[in-house]
């Protein structure tokens, strides 16, 4: 059951409430049943320069993450050849 986002237009509450499909929760504040679903605060529009900003940062993470492990496996190599002598 997914949580959503309401508010009354009778009292204005806004509260969010697990709801099964076909159904319609009422206010805990005032008992209405003509509630509205909203969109949650945290929703955001997926813009083409969004998506952007948020791969060239992804891509720089990436880097970052392939810098450092090739960076530890070559200390790991140097520790191994002074250890076995290779």
């Amino acid at each position: 059951m997914p949580i959503y986002d309401f508010q009354c237009p009778r009292c204005a509450h806004r509260f969010e409430t697990l709801v099964r499909a076909g159904e319609s929760p009422a206010c805990p504040a005032c008992g209405a049943t003509d509630v509205q679903r909203q969109f949650p605060f945290s929703a955001g529009v997926s813009t083409t320069r969004t998506r952007q900003r948020n791969l060239v940062g992804a891509r720089r993470r990436a880097s970052s993450e392939k810098k450092d492990k090739d960076m530890a496996h070559a200390e790991y190599l140097r520790k191994h050849n002074e250890e076995h002598g290779g």
